[in-house]
Parts: C-alpha cells; structure tokens; sequence
C-alpha cells in the first residue's frame, strides 16, 4: 500500500472534480469487494455446473482471490506512486474487467481459477491507487469525510453482495456475477480517463520489489494448496509437507528480503510500531474466522437445507445488514484506547454465532426464526464490530502520512488470514463428509468459534496509541 500522501503534481489545464474523483475511486472499490461476497452466494451453482471437480478445489475460486490480493496489494501501491496512479488506477481496472470476462467465459475450473487469481492481483492494483488518487485530489477539509464514504462504499458491498448475486444466478447462472463487470468496467475506465488528472511521480521514486512479491504469492498459494488438498493425499505426505514446508520457506525468503530491500514486498518497518504489529496479527486470526464463516453459510442454506438460490440470499442479507450497522457503531469511538475493547467484542459475539451454529439448532432441517436469524446477527454484528475495529487501531497505530499503508497492511492481513480460513474449511469439510453432511458444517463452525476467541485475546493485548513526538 502507498505510504506517503504527498500531493499529485497534475496537469495545470484540467479541472479535477473531487467529487467525481471520489465517486470512480468508489465505485472501483465497490467492485471489488462486490467480487468476493457474489462469489460466496455463486459457490453452490458452481458445483453443480461442475460435477466432477472437488468441493476442495473449487475453494481456490474464492482463496485464489484473496491470496493475490493479500500478496501484492503493498507493492501495488509502491507502483502507483513510481509509474502514476492515474495509470496503475486505469490499468488495474482494464486488467480486472478482462479477468472477469475470462472468468465469466471460462470453459472449466482451471481457466476460472486462473482468472480469479488475476482478478485478486489487479483488484490489488485498484485499492491503493484509488485511496492514493482522493488523498491527492480532494481539499484537505473533506478528506477524512471522502475517505470515510469510501471505506463504507467497500463495506456496503457485503450488504448489497448477496441480494446482486442472488439475484443474478437465479436470473442467469454463476456465469453471470462475472458478465456484470464489463459495462460497469468499462464505465469507471471511460470514466478515469476524462475526469482524473495526470500523476508525474516524484524524482527518485523506486519500482517495487516484484521479485520479492512473487515470492510471496507463491508461497502463500503453497501453503493454501497444502492445507487445501492435504485431507486427499495425506497430511504425512511427500507432498503436503513439501507444499507446507516449502511455502513457509518462501514466506521467511520473502520477509527476510523485505528487511533490507528499499521498496519491499512486506513493509517490515511498520512492524516496528507494537500496536500495530499486535493489530494484524489480530486481523491475520480473524480474518480466518471470518472467510470459512463466509463461505460456508450459502453452502449450508443450499446443499443441506435445501433453499433457492434467492432464499439463501435473503437469509444471508440478515447477517450483512448487521454488520453495516455494527460497523457504523464502531466508527463512532473516536478514543483509541477503547478499540481493543470493540475488537474482542466483536470477535465474542462472532465466537457466540459460531458456537450456536454447532448445535442441534442447525441440523438437516431449516430453522430459520429461532436458528438462523439470531445466529445471523450475532454473527454480522461481530463482523462490524471487528473489521471495523480492527481498521480503526491499524490507522491510529502510525502517523498520520501513514494512514493509509496502515490500513493497506491490515486488509492485507485480513486476506491472508481468509486464504488460510478457506484452505482450512475445505479439509474439514472433507474429513467431515462433504457439503451435503451437517457434521462438517458443525466442524467449521467450532474451528471458526475457536479462532474467533483466539483474536479477541489478541485483542486485548492491543497496547494503547504512542503520544504524538513533540516538535
């Protein structure tokens, strides 16, 4: 994630909008995440329009996303600021609405796969540039109101996510989740060539570590693929401990060159600041949580208790609705110190839906008043409380021209953790029987209500803000 704000040096000829550099940066964003929360409501039809691959290797189609988007999202955001965000902006954009056309054209899973790991490393192109491009162009006095509009346009995905996606697979199959960003692609990219203005990055600027990053994603994908297919070939097999072992190796090779390199893969120096050490580490653990959680409601609602496409995504709205709620709640704590107490809140509540989800409330047959709606809300206000937070205690964690590779760093700790959580979620799933068998829907659950725990300790741990440096 870019970590200076320094004002662009744009052309003197062209009024900048700040408005609707905010309003394309926005929508850029809200694409994005859309692609994750469509994708979750998606993942039943992709199974039954794909018989013969595994529940396990479908998986890859939503952690393929994040482990890109997780690896490369820090170097994106050093290449902004070398190449010109307004290019790097409008390249990702053209790079993820072909991906997605791919992804929507895709004849089996490996193209698909193929194209969700180009849309998870083109999105990460997307975010830092766009959070570059408003602090660059909108007036200092309404810059925390636009960067609030823009984190909430993101949030807002996973409200609307699962009513768009429903309602785009009842209409026309998975297919069509993917179809969908090419008008709306090609609206932002027309859009950002007439309206945002030229970036000349300044003199000395430095290309990222691209070696470094691609260390990185191979070794995060590696340790995804082992936990992914560990349950089918063994955990003590040549291969599981290969892909294990070899992808914590290159992890090390990869932080280890980020210590000494001038423009790393992994910003290494932000560590230095314990709180926010402490807080992506928080994030890392929740954000595991969070995925399997994600992705395993629309495969219970659809595979064990039988409902529509479109029943799903009305029950899955219930959870998100809380969320944004919660969400704006937790923006409201304005004391720094208190974050830790909105983390472990969150993460609690969050811990209590998944331990309500292992019991005889959720069996074979739907509940949907007495079960699902409770364990909906306890689950999405969780979330809010924790995303939120989590954020919140990341930016304040640095100095304020650090704002933003702050909370780059956080969400890419909450993907990395997703990747992880969705690798987890398909072993259990296997050793538990399959998507059809409740037992491994309740194994998930008590893997994610323990995890969820475990980040509200962390949580609470979280040291309070450094006083401000005099002078």
């Amino acid at each position: 994630m870019t970590t200076e704000t320094e004002p662009a040096t744009s052309n003197p000829q062209k009024e900048v909008s700040p408005g609707l550099v905010l309003a394309l940066c926005s929508g850029a964003t809200f694409m994005a995440f859309l692609d994750l929360a469509v994708v979750n409501i998606a993942f039943p039809d992709l199974l039954a329009d794909f018989p013969g691959t595994r529940t396990a290797t479908l998986t890859w189609v939503v952690s393929g996303y994040a482990v890109t988007f997780a690896a490369f999202l820090t170097p994106a955001g050093r290449l902004a600021d070398t190449l010109g965000r307004r290019g790097v902006f409008v390249g990702s954009l053209v790079g993820f609405t072909l991906a997605s056309l791919v992804c929507g054209a895709a004849p089996g899973p490996e193209v698909l796969i193929a194209g969700r790991l180009a849309q998870g490393a083109f999105a990460a192109g997307m975010i830092p540039a766009a959070l570059a491009l408003i602090i660059s162009n909108i007036p200092f006095e309404r810059l925390i109101k636009s960067i609030g509009v823009w984190a909430a346009v993101g949030g807002f995905s996973s409200v609307v996510g699962p009513i768009v996606g429903g309602v785009l697979v009842d209409a026309s199959g998975w297919r069509s989740v993917f179809w969908i960003n090419g008008p709306i692609g090609l609206v932002l990219i027309l859009g950002s060539l007439a309206v945002l203005p030229a970036h000349r990055p300044p003199e000395g600027s430095r290309l990222p570590d691209l070696l470094g990053s691609l260390v990185l994603v191979t070794g995060i994908a590696a340790v995804v693929a082992g936990l992914t297919e560990g349950e089918r070939w063994g955990w003590g097999s040549v291969r599981t401990l290969a892909l294990l072992g070899g992808g914590l190796l290159l992890g090390l090779v990869a932080l280890l060159r980020s210590r000494g390199h001038r423009a790393p893969a992994i910003e290494t120096a932000l560590w230095k600041s314990r709180r926010f050490a402490v807080t992506n580490l928080a994030a890392l653990v929740f954000g595991t949580a969070m995925f399997a959680w994600l992705l395993t409601g629309p495969l219970l609602t659809t595979k064990v208790w039988q409902w529509s496409i479109m029943e799903s995504a009305g029950a899955l709205t219930i959870g998100a609705v809380a969320s944004m709620a919660a969400s704006m709640a937790a923006g409201r704590v304005s004391d720094a110190t208190r974050h830790r107490w909105v983390i472990a809140l969150g993460a609690l509540l969050f811990a209590a839906c998944n331990a309500m989800m292992t019991s005889d409330l959720f069996g074979t047959e739907p509940r949907f008043w007495d079960a699902w709606v409770p364990a909906s809300l306890l689950g999405g206000a969780g979330l809010g409380l924790g995303v939120t937070g989590l954020s919140a205690a990341a930016a304040t964690a640095l100095p304020p021209l650090r704002f933003a590779a702050g909370v780059g760093m956080n969400m890419t700790a909450r993907q990395l953790g997703g990747a992880l959580g969705i690798a987890a979620t398909a072993a259990l799933m296997a050793s538990g029987g399959g998507a059809g068998t409740i037992g491994a829907y309740h194994d998930v659950y008590l893997a994610c209500a323990a995890v969820a725990i475990l980040s509200a300790l962390v949580a609470v741990v979280l040291p309070d803000p450094s006083p401000p440096k005099e002078g």
